[in-house]
C-alpha cells in the first residue's frame, strides 16, 4: 500500500477543513493518509505521495524531487497562485478578461498621465486591480476614476499586480466549477448582493446551478491546460451570455460547494488520487 499525506500550511489554518474531510473520505475507502502541518520537521520520509493544501513552491519541488507524486504538482500551484501567471499561461485558449499586467518597479515612484490614460484606454472605467498573490476575495479592487487609480498604482507599485475589464453585468455574480481529473464533478452560483465580489468569505451566498456545455468545455480545457488534478475556476457571463474565466484556483475550497452543489467533492477527489497512484 502506497503511503501518502495531506500537507497543510503550518500557521494560518488555511485547509483544514479541506483536509480533514480529504482525511475522513481517505478512511471510508480504506486509506490512511494523516493531516501534516507544513514544517521540515514534520514531513515524514518514505511518502509516495502528497494531497498539497499549501502554496509553498519550495517545499513541493523540494518533494518532487524526491519523487513524491504531489496533487496538485509545484507548476500548477505556481502558475495558480499568481494571477498574471494564470491569465499568461491561459491567454488565447479561453475568454478572459481584458487583462494588462503592472508595470514592474523596484522602487516606489509616482503614476504619470501617460500610464494611467493608456490603463483606461485600454480598459475603461471602472476596472478592477488584483494583487497577483491573494486570494479569497482579498486584494481585488473596484477602481471607478482615474483619481482613484492613480493613488492605488502608487500604492501598489512594488507589489505585483494586475489590471482587468469589469464586467458591471456580473457585479457579486459569478459561477464556480469544481473539475477532478479533467471531469467537473460540481458547480454553483456565488451571489452576493452586498459586494461586487462573489466570495462566500465576503458574504456571497451559493447556489445550485446546472452550468452549459459551453462553460464544462472550457473548465476542462483549464484543468489540461495547467495541468490540474484539483482546481476551481471561477466564471463570469456578461449580458450576451459570453462566458469569461475569471480566476483558477488550484486549492480551491470545496465547503460551501458541497453544501450548496450536494456532491462529495472530497470523495471525488480521493478517488481520483487513488486511482492515478494505483
Amino acid at each position: 500500500m502506497k503511503k501518502g499525506i495531506i500537507l497543510i500550511n503550518a500557521f494560518s489554518g488555511i485547509g483544514e477543513h479541506q483536509a480533514q474531510r480529504l482525511n475522513e473520505e481517505f478512511r471510508k475507502l480504506g486509506v490512511d493518509v494523516p493531516i501534516v502541518k507544513n514544517m521540515p520537521s514534520n514531513i515524514p520520509t518514505g511518502i509516495d505521495f502528497c494531497v498539497f493544501l499549501d502554496k509553498d513552491i519550495y517545499t513541493a519541488r523540494a518533494l518532487e524531487n524526491r519523487g513524491v507524486r504531489l496533487f496538485n504538482g509545484s507548476s500548477a500551484i505556481e502558475v495558480c497562485d499568481d494571477k498574471m501567471l494564470t491569465y499568461i499561461a491561459l491567454d488565447g485558449i479561453v475568454n478572459q478578461p481584458k487583462t494588462l499586467p503592472s508595470t514592474f518597479s523596484y522602487l516606489p515612484a509616482k503614476a504619470t498621465d501617460e500610464e494611467l490614460d493608456y490603463i483606461i484606454e485600454q480598459l475603461g472605467l471602472p476596472l478592477i486591480l488584483k494583487i497577483n498573490k491573494q486570494s479569497r476575495g482579498e486584494g481585488v479592487f473596484l477602481i471607478e476614476s482615474k483619481k482613484r487609480l492613480k493613488e492605488m498604482v502608487e500604492n501598489f507599485r512594488t507589489t505585483s499586480h494586475l489590471y482587468q475589464k469589469y464586467i458591471s453585468y456580473a457585479r457579486g455574480v459569478d459561477t464556480r466549477v469544481i473539475v477532478i481529473g479533467s471531469k467537473v464533478v460540481a458547480s454553483m452560483l456565488r451571489v452576493n448582493q452586498k459586494d461586487y465580489r462573489s466570495n462566500i468569505e465576503l458574504g456571497g451566498v451559493g447556489q445550485k446551478t446546472t452550468i452549459s456545455k459551453d462553460m464544462e468545455e472550457i473548465a476542462i480545457k483549464v484543468s489540461k491546460t495547467l495541468n490540474l488534478d484539483y482546481c476551481g475556476i471561477d466564471f463570469l457571463t456578461d449580458e450576451d451570455g459570453v462566458n469569461y474565466v475569471c480566476e483558477v484556483n488550484s486549492n480551491a475550497f470545496f465547503k460551501g460547494i458541497e453544501c450548496y452543489g450536494e456532491v462529495n467533492v472530497a470523495k471525488h477527489y480521493c478517488q481520483h488520487i487513488l486511482d492515478s497512484i494505483s
